[in-house]
Formats: C-alpha cells, structure tokens, sequence
C-alpha cells in the first residue's frame, strides 16, 4: 500500500505523513462564524475535513478532531471600528447577541447532519475560553512580542520577524504588506500598521466584552484558534485545516501567537480547501449569485431548475480535488445527479450477484484488486476523492457487466 501524501500549504509541496505520536492524530479545523445561516463555501471547506477525518480513521489513526465555533463579536476587519457582526445581526432581528449565536448554531449542526458529516469530538466555543486566552495574550507580552495601547494589546509582527518569518504560510513579503497596511491603517494606537489585535479595548456600547488585566474588552480574531486547537492537541499538533481565504491573515496570525506565546510552530501540516464559483463568477450579493445549502435542496432559486439530494450534492463536490476550485451549476448538477445514480445502481446489483464455488475468473479477481489498490492510491495521494470516484466507476462497469 502507498503511503499518504498531504499536500503542506507551508513547505508548499506534498510531504509523507508522518503524525507526531502515532497512531493518534491531532486535526483542528476552522470552525464557522455564527452570525448568519451558513453558506456553501463554508459546507465545502467542512465536507472536505469530514473526508480527511473518515479517511485517518479508515487507515486505523485515532484521531482527535476539533472544529470550533466563533461565536465571540469581533470588529469586522483591523480598520474597522464598527460593532461586530453578531452584534450588527442582533440588532436586525431584535435578539441578545446568545441567541443569534445559538440561533445560527443550530442551524450549522442541521446543515452537517443533513449532509452527513461525522461531528467533531470536541467542538469548542470562543466565549468558553476567554481565560485561556488573556493567559496566552499575557504570554506573549511576556516574551516581549506584544505590546498595550489605549487599553488594547497588539502584536508586535516587526519584533516577531527579527528571528521569525511572518508570511512563511501565505508567501506575503512583510515590506510590501507594510507598505500596503500604511495606505489603509486608520488606528493610530499601533506601532506599525501590521500589528494585529490580540486583544481589543471595547468601546462602550460593545455588548460581548469581557474585564481583562488591560480594562473591559474582547480577544483578537485570531487568537482563539491558537488558543482551542493547543489547548485540546498539544502545542504543536499534526493537521491544521480551513478554508483558502482563511490563510492570510487568520491561520498566518495564529503561527505568529503560538510562537510568541510558547516558542513553537503550533502545526505540522496546513491544508486549505479552495473556492466556489457559480456559472463560472465569483459568489456574491452585487451579482445576484448566491446559493444557500438548503436551497440547493429544495430548488428554491432562480440559478435551479429543481432541487437535489443531499447526497447527490455531496458526490458532486467529491467528484473535484479539495484544492482546485469548484464551478456549481444546474447542469453540472443535473450531470452529477446522473452519476451518483449510476453507483447506487452498481451498488444494488452487487448485493444481487451470486458466488458459486468453482466459478471464480482469476483475470476478474484481478481486476477487481487493481481497481481497489488505485482507489487507495488517489485517496493516498493528497485525498484525492476525483481519481477515486473515477476508478468506482471503472468497478461500477464491471459490476453491472456481472
């Protein structure tokens, strides 16, 4: 059997896996925002970790999976000096920023079960761990890589890259990116325009905020993914993965905290799932695109001539690798619906084939090996879930032909 490959968006090629403390594995995936009722890149980037999960544990791993819920408020962006977005949302509907969080949490768990995700073994929340992370906020400032202003802590990204590399994960250049942050950077309590909030001064009518060494405020966006994935993993741990637009700045920022915090890189092996498209254009509002996951089941909208199993929607997002982007549209749909069904077929009609002793064809027995052995080849190789639909297919044929 060939060995598994993960493709480490830090060394940028695939590496073999090696886990820290074999056979325990350590997975910590980037959990949603709940705000807002959650949306297909953020089922995509899921569905791609519940893969990687059944695929450890098929290869006999034991593995801890972690997947967190923000559901602490946060400025919208480092510029931005507006309420967070639970906040803004629980202003719309009239509702304590809680319920928004456990309104929108439920939905996100509907959505898994729907789609039939294993749940996670720990599922974390941010305003569970506010302790930890003023500890970790206290850390850093310890060792000299952070520093307060005006109530608010900051990391300190230029002291950090004197023995560090900030930017080694998204391949940004800390020159330019000062460069760039100078044009935008409207707070003039920081250092240097790069330097992050790790912890925020809240104004008054902040509703999430909590009291810290540094007056009443709330973490910084980044930190509670240090904090939750170290905290259940291990200062440094096996597999750290999300989404593609989390990789600058989130998962850069959360190398950066680890490090000065602890003084180690808290991951072995970062991996990204890329983007959606629909029609072949980005998803968005101003272009009137958006698919919401249930929508996609019931047909209810405009870009759907009718709507699809769960199931069906799944196997089309399996039939494209994690990393390459994914185009939705009715027809590919429609097309994937008829595939599935095909290997459902395949698989009823293999519950109907009879053995008889004697009658074994040992060029089929070898066949059948060989389609079996390059499934567990494409799934070695960086979980390649598209090559391997393509060799079920090439069973399927034979099944069928039975």
């Amino acid at each position: 059997m060939s060995e598994l490959k993960i493709y480490n968006s830090l060394s940028r090629e695939k590496e073999v896996f090696k886990p820290l403390n074999p056979p325990f594995v350590g997975l910590y995936v980037c959990g949603p925002t709940v705000y807002s009722e959650p949306h297909l890149g953020n089922l995509r980037t899921f569905m791609t970790f519940d893969i990687v999960y059944r695929y450890l544990l098929h290869l006999n791993y034991k593995v801890r999976y972690v997947r967190n819920i923000t559901d602490v408020g946060h400025i919208t962006n480092e510029f931005d000096e507006s309420e967070d977005r639970i906040q803004q949302q629980a202003s719309r509907e009239q509702l304590e920023p809680m319920e928004i969080v456990n309104k929108y949490t439920r939905s996100f768990h509907k959505l898994t079960s729907t789609f039939n995700l294993i749940d996670p073994d720990i599922e974390p929340t941010a305003t569970g761990h506010i302790i930890e992370q003023i500890d970790m906020v206290k850390r850093i400032l310890k060792n000299g890589l952070a520093y307060e202003s005006e109530g608010s802590v900051y990391f300190d990204v230029l002291k950090y890259n004197e023995k560090e590399n900030y930017g080694e994960l998204s391949g940004r250049v800390l020159d330019d990116l000062v460069a760039g942050y100078r044009e935008l950077d409207g707070q003039k309590d920081k250092k240097n325009p790069v330097d992050f909030a790790i912890w925020k001064k809240a104004a008054s009518n902040h509703v999430m905020q909590w009291d810290s060494p540094w007056g009443m405020g709330f973490p910084g966006w980044h930190l509670e993914c240090s904090v939750m994935s170290t905290k259940y993993l291990g200062k440094t741990f096996d597999i750290h993965g999300g989404g593609m637009d989390l990789k600058f700045p989130h998962h850069e920022c959360e190398i950066a905290q680890s490090v000065g915090a602890d003084g180690q890189k808290p991951v072995n092996y970062w991996m990204h799932g890329n983007m959606l498209t629909i029609n072949g254009q980005k998803m968005s509002k101003s272009l009137n695109n958006s698919i919401l996951p249930d929508e996609l089941i019931s047909g209810e909208n405009e870009l759907l001539e009718k709507g699809f199993h769960p199931m069906v929607i799944r196997f089309f997002m399996m039939q494209t690798h994690y990393a390459s982007t994914i185009d939705f549209s009715n027809q590919a749909l429609i097309a994937a619906e008829k595939g599935f069904q095909r290997l459902m077929n395949a698989f009823k009609n293999l519950h109907n084939l009879e053995y008889k002793s004697g009658n074994v064809n040992p060029e089929a027995v070898e066949e059948v090996k060989s389609n079996l052995q390059k499934m567990s080849d494409h799934m070695n190789d960086d979980f390649n879930t598209a090559e391997t639909i393509a060799r079920i297919f090439d069973l399927s044929k034979k099944i069928n032909s039975y």
